[in-house]
């Protein structure tokens, strides 16, 4: 090759010449990509901000003040325990806003943003038991909070205590690469032809069919509430400051559960949380051990609208 028949000299300023370049084109490089993930992360974040049919999640942060006179939050076992047509049958405007997956993490977020869309709510349900056992945060629904997080302080602060803010926060795009799955390509583009998923029919509530069967067998022995939880103390602070009936409730679990005696120290150590997890306790009423299917639910909700409504 022509390079070995130079001198010394002119190899180096070759090198030298090659070097430059190659810089350059690196420079160039990673400012075209941050370009990108900079114009990427604007029009990702500028579909959620336009979702109102998708979620519960992006419901409420695209929506304006609302006046309700039961809000239910929670994980799955208030999304498919609480019958929320039931509340309205009574005449009580009511959403179930109990996520899947989620913990109490999520359940303390979703009414902070309530609270700052004026959201006049007289009582708040709380499912809160086994969600009791942590303060994490379920990154599969914590995910869903995500495109706003230059958008609301509410959800920048919630999120300040995780291990990854700053790359969530200062990288761009970073959260919707990590997330795919949850706030991606196919998520934003379900949400950029306003296709519904059926999250907000019935009122939030989740029903389950008596004849599909999960898992009926469950051993918590090892489960333990933690004797101060972060965030149902922050839901139960914020109800007690803009004069919301904070309802606690431990909802109903099979008969096959080993390690019962779990909602015994929940009831220790949170005394104002009512216990109702014998109110339901036939197998025939529940489609996991966990969760109740729709027969079972009524029947708990009927319970529930007598004690409290």
């Amino acid at each position: 090759m022509w390079f070995f028949y130079l001198d010394k000299l002119e190899r180096n300023k070759v090198i030298k010449l090659i070097m430059k370049q190659f810089l350059l084109f690196t420079i160039k490089t990673i400012i075209i990509f941050l370009l990108l993930a900079v114009v990427l992360d604007v029009l990702y974040t500028y579909v959620f901000l336009q979702s109102k049919n998708r979620g519960k999640i992006e419901t409420v942060f695209n929506s304006k003040a609302q006046k309700y006179d039961v809000v239910i939050l929670g994980s799955s076992r208030a999304n498919n325990h609480f019958v929320t047509p039931m509340f309205e049958e009574k005449g009580l405007k009511a959403f179930n806003y109990g996520m899947s997956g989620g913990h109490l993490f999520e359940a303390s977020l979703m009414l902070k943003l309530m609270i700052e869309r004026k959201y006049e709510i007289k009582n708040l349900i709380l499912e809160a038991d086994l969600n009791l056992a942590n303060d994490h945060q379920a990154e599969g629904i914590s995910a869903k909070f995500l495109p706003y997080i230059h958008n609301s302080d509410v959800v920048k602060k919630h999120f300040e205590s995780q291990e990854d803010f700053k790359e969530l926060y200062y990288i761009p795009f970073y959260r919707y690469i990590k997330y795919d799955s949850k706030i991606g390509f196919r998520e934003t583009f379900f949400t950029l032809i306003h296709k519904k998923t059926s999250l907000l029919d019935n009122q939030g509530y989740y029903p389950l069919l008596k004849h599909k069967k999960g898992n009926m067998k469950n051993n918590i022995v090892n489960l333990n509430p933690l004797v101060h939880n972060k965030y149902y103390e922050e839901i139960k602070a914020i109800c007690k400051a803009n004069n919301i009936n904070f309802i606690a409730v431990m909802t109903p679990m099979c008969e096959n559960v080993v390690g019962m005696n779990y909602f015994d120290k929940v009831k220790k150590a949170y005394p104002e949380i009512h216990n109702y997890e014998n109110a339901v306790v036939e197998n025939n009423y529940f489609s996991s051990c966990g969760h109740m299917n729709d027969e079972g639910a009524k029947f708990f909700t009927a319970r529930i609208l007598k004690d409290f409504f």
